[in-house]
C-alpha cells in the first residue's frame, strides 16, 4: 500500500495543494483524513479546548500558532478530549508538550516540535477562518488527508 498522499498528488496533482511545512508526527494515528476545522492563536490555547470539546464529526483541526516554538498549544488532555470527542487529527502550527503520552493517544497529530511550557488562557484568537501557512490555505470545511508523506489539502479556488 502506497502512501495516502504521495498517490492524491500523483493522481489529481492539480487538484490538491502540499503542504510544504515540516511537521512532526506525535499522536496514536500517523494517517487521518477529514473536514478541516482552524484555529488562529498566537500562544493562547482557550479556543482550541473549546473546539475539541464539540463533536468532532470525523474532522481535523488545523491550528495556525504563527509556527513559534514559544509554547506549547497541546498537550495529553486537550488531545483526549478531542480524539474522545471523535476528532481525527489535530495539525498544530506550533510546539506540544506532553510527547510521551501523544503517542498513547488515538489521534492524528502533527506539529513543529515541543516545548514544556504552558500557553496562556485569554481565549485571544479567531475560529473558522482561512489560514495560511506552508504555502497552503486551509479552510473551514474542505478536506484534508495527512500521513507520513505529509499534509494535503484540496486546490486553491
Amino acid at each position: 500500500m502506497g502512501s495516502m498522499t504521495a498517490d492524491l498528488m500523483d493522481d489529481i496533482g492539480a487538484g490538491y495543494q502540499s503542504c510544504e511545512t515540516q511537521f512532526r508526527q506525535f499522536g496514536g494515528r500517523d494517517r487521518f483524513e477529514g473536514r478541516i476545522r482552524t484555529v488562529r492563536c498566537d500562544g493562547d490555547t482557550v479556543l482550541v479546548k473549546r473546539v475539541v470539546e464539540e463533536p468532532g464529526e470525523g474532522r481535523i483541526l488545523v491550528v495556525d500558532g504563527g509556527g513559534s516554538l514559544h509554547t506549547a498549544l497541546l498537550g495529553d488532555r486537550t488531545a483526549a478530549v478531542a480524539a474522545g470527542n471523535g476528532w481525527v487529527g489535530i495539525v498544530i502550527h506550533g510546539a506540544v508538550r506532553d510527547v510521551d503520552e501523544l503517542r498513547n493517544v488515538p489521534i492524528g497529530i502533527k506539529a513543529l516540535g515541543t516545548n514544556p511550557r504552558k500557553p496562556r488562557q485569554e481565549g485571544a484568537g479567531e475560529v473558522d477562518c482561512e489560514v495560511v501557512f506552508g504555502g497552503v490555505t486551509f479552510r473551514p470545511g474542505e478536506m484534508a488527508w495527512s500521513d507520513g508523506d505529509g499534509l494535503v489539502t484540496t486546490a486553491l479556488r
